[in-house]
Formats: structure tokens, sequence, C-alpha cells
């Protein structure tokens, strides 16, 4: 169950990571809500998660979910730049996050 609360609080990372594109520093009202009630709820789950497992696995997972889910959204969504080398570090990043599920005892 720990994982699980642990996957939803990195997709709460990752909108909240987005919502900061559309706040547009902080100037605009509703997505600047949006974006601190997503902050709130995604550091919440990865303390709920932290109750049982390792803080290092839970938060390098949480900040991983967060990072691999923004890059693809910034891709999609903003026009990123979607070139080898960076899907290749996403790939990594998506490697050492499930390295460290498999590792976990």
């Amino acid at each position: 169950m720990a994982w699980l609360v642990l996957v939803v609080a990195g997709l709460f990372e990752v909108g909240w990571a987005i919502g900061l594109k559309y706040t547009e520093g902080f100037t605009r009202l509703w997505p600047t809500v949006g974006t601190v009630v997503a902050m709130t709820i995604s550091v919440v789950l990865l303390g709920l998660a932290m109750r049982t497992l390792p803080v290092g696995t839970a938060y390098a997972v949480w900040t991983g979910i967060g990072a691999i889910g923004t890059v693809i959204l910034g891709i999609v969504l903003f026009g990123d730049p979607a070139t080898i080398a960076r899907l290749v570090c996403v790939g990594l990043i998506l490697a050492g996050i499930v390295g460290l599920k498999l590792t976990h005892a």
C-alpha cells in the first residue's frame, strides 16, 4: 500500500511542477491555488509512504516519478526538446526507480 501512496504522491509532484509553469510566477490565482494544493497533497502522501518505506528510497522514487513525468509533459505540452540524450537520461532515472523497488527488502 505504501508503494501505491508513493506513486500517487509522485503524480501529484508532476502536477505541481507543471502547475508552476501555468502560475506565471504566481501571478495567476487559480493555477497558483491548484499548484499549492497539489504540493500539499504530494508532500502529505510522501510523508505517509515514509511511515513504512526507507526515507532514501521513498524520496528518490518520489523525485524520480516527478522528474520523469515533468520531462514527458514538458515535451508534450510545452514543446521541450525530445532528444535521444534526454530520453536516455529519463530511462536511466526510470532504471534507478525500478532498481530501488526491486532491492527494497
